[in-house]
C-alpha cells in the first residue's frame, strides 16, 4: 500500500509516498480502508521539525503522517466490539511517533479512537471532523463554562475556531469571535454574538463588548497575551499549541490542551453534525501523491481543511 512518510526534516520536498505493507490489527485494533484523510497544521509541524525541536517527538527513521481518517472498516483484532468489517467509520490517530499514519491506503487504529461516521456526508467531509471537532469540544470541556458565560474565541473562521464557536452556542455561551474582517459573516452563522476583528487589539475591543472581560478565552489563533488581556480577572484560558500559552497574569487559569482520541466523545460530534449542528468544510481535495502541494496550501489562507484521498 501507498502511505505519506518522512525521513527527514524540512520543506516540503521531504514528503515521500512509499510503498509498505498493509498493517494487521491487533488485539483491540481495527483496521480502516482509508476514502480520506486530512491535511492539518500538525503535520507541517511535524514535517518541518517543529515538533521535534520542541521536545514532542523523538528520533525516528521513518514517520508517518496523519491523524483525520475517515473510511471503512477492513478487518479487527481480538476483543474489538461494536465495529465490523463494512462499517463506514471516522477515526483519530493521536500518537506523533509513529512510522504510519493516516495519510496511507489503510491505517491500524485503536478502537476506542473510532466510531461510525456522520450519515449524508462525503468521506472527505467526515474526516474533517476528529481531531479539530474533538480540539475544540475538549478544551471546551476543561474551560467548564456555565450557561450564559462569556467566551472569546480566536482564530473563529478556522478549522478548530469554527467547530468551537458552533459548539459553545449551542451550549448556551455568549460568544465573542475574533477572525479577519471578511469573515464575519461566516463566524455570526456559526452562531457568534459579538465580532472582533483580528487586527483590534483584543483587549479594549472586547471589553468595549463585555464589561470586565469574558470569562475565557479559546486561543484558536495563538495571540497569547493579547487574548488573555481580554480575559476577566480570575478567568480561564485555553492554549491549543506548544508555547503558546501565556503567563497567567491576574490569576487567570491558563492551560494548555492536548487532543487525545475518544471515541465517545466523537460519537457525540457525529450526532451534532448529523443535525446540521456542526458544519464540515471541505477547502479542497487532492489524491495522496499531492501531499506536498497540500502542505503547500497550508502556508497561506484556508478555510475548512484540505483532505487526501487516496
Amino acid at each position: 500500500m501507498r502511505a505519506v512518510v518522512i525521513r527527514s526534516f524540512g520543506g516540503p520536498e521531504v514528503l515521500e509516498v512509499t510503498e509498505v505493507p498493509v498493517p494487521v490489527p491487533g488485539p483491540g485494533q481495527v483496521l480502516i480502508r482509508v476514502e480520506a484523510a486530512t491535511v492539518n497544521p500538525v503535520d507541517v509541524a511535524t514535517r518541518s521539525g517543529a515538533l521535534a525541536e520542541a521536545g514532542l517527538l523523538p528520533p525516528r527513521d521513518v514517520i508517518g503522517l496523519g491523524w483525520d481518517v475517515a473510511g471503512v472498516v477492513e478487518a479487527t483484532g481480538p476483543g474489538v466490539a461494536g465495529l465490523a468489517s463494512g462499517d463506514r467509520v471516522i477515526g483519530l490517530s493521536d500518537r506523533l511517533d509513529v512510522p504510519l499514519g493516516a495519510q496511507a491506503e489503510y491505517v491500524v487504529l485503536d478502537a476506542d479512537a473510532v466510531t461510525r461516521a456522520p450519515a449524508g456526508v462525503t468521506p472527505a467531509e467526515a474526516a474533517t471532523l476528529p481531531l479539530n471537532g474533538l480540539t475544540a469540544v475538549q478544551a471546551l470541556d476543561r474551560l467548564d463554562l456555565a450557561r450564559g458565560g462569556t467566551l472569546l474565541v480566536t482564530g473563529a473562521a478556522g478549522a478548530v475556531g469554527g467547530f468551537a464557536v458552533q459548539l459553545a452556542a449551542a451550549r448556551g455561551l455568549r460568544v465573542v469571535a475574533s477572525a479577519g474582517e471578511a469573515d464575519e459573516e461566516l463566524v455570526r452563522g456559526f452562531g457568534a454574538d459579538h465580532f472582533v476583528p483580528r487586527t483590534a487589539r483584543l483587549g479594549e475591543a472586547v471589553r468595549a463588548l463585555v464589561p470586565g472581560g469574558a470569562d475565557a478565552a479559546l486561543d484558536a489563533a495563538v495571540t497569547g497575551s493579547a487574548a488573555l488581556d481580554a480575559v476577566r480577572s480570575g478567568g480561564s484560558f485555553a492554549a491549543l499549541v506548544a508555547g503558546g500559552a501565556p503567563f497567567p497574569l491576574r490569576g487567570t487559569r491558563v492551560f494548555h490542551h492536548w487532543i487525545r482520541a475518544d471515541a465517545g466523545a466523537l460519537a457525540g460530534l457525529v450526532t451534532l453534525a448529523e443535525a446540521g449542528a456542526l458544519t464540515l468544510r471541505v477547502a479542497g481535495s487532492l489524491p495522496l501523491d499531492e501531499v506536498a502541494r497540500a502542505h503547500r496550501r497550508l502556508a497561506g489562507p484556508v478555510r475548512g481543511r484540505l483532505v487526501l484521498a487516496p
